[in-house]
């Protein structure tokens, strides 16, 4: 299996430093985007509130939890289609991804989310943005050693 935490398939992931112990993790979406917060040591996450909002007042709202959060570095899931291939969902979410690093100056750690939503679903999930954050970011969790 491939590590998780990978950036795009040519591309290894710089390795996440033992000293980085909290994260913030987003399951980008057009109009809604879960958020999930977590640790290192307890390798679990937290579901926050979704961000419905989209541009710059989608960005104001990743600030507040940035500011509330205090995270060491950021997760983005990134899908793809079942056999591996980028859409235009995959796209859209590297670019949000370069954009937190761009305007946060925070690590951010690109993480194959294939079938978070699913998950999400069949676990009941209430809000499965925020769910399919929580899965993302313990999977990334789980890769860490």
């Amino acid at each position: 299996m491939s590590d998780p935490a990978m950036p795009d398939r040519n591309m290894p992931s710089p390795p996440v430093p033992a000293h980085f112990q909290s994260f913030l993790a987003f399951d980008y979406g057009q109009k809604r985007t879960g958020v999930a917060s977590g640790n290192r040591l307890l390798r679990s996450a937290t579901p926050q509130a979704t961000i419905k909002a989209e541009g710059d007042a989608r960005f104001a709202q990743v600030e507040a939890r940035i500011r509330e959060w205090q995270p060491d570095a950021l997760v983005v899931g990134v899908p793809y289609h079942p056999d591996g291939a980028p859409h235009d969902n995959t796209r859209a979410a590297q670019r949000f991804a370069r954009q937190l690093r761009g305007r946060f100056r925070l690590p951010v750690y690109e993480v194959d989310e294939r079938y978070s939503t699913t998950e999400a679903l069949a676990g009941g999930a209430r809000d499965a943005d925020a769910a399919s954050a929580c899965i993302i970011l313990e999977q990334f969790l789980r890769s860490l050693p």
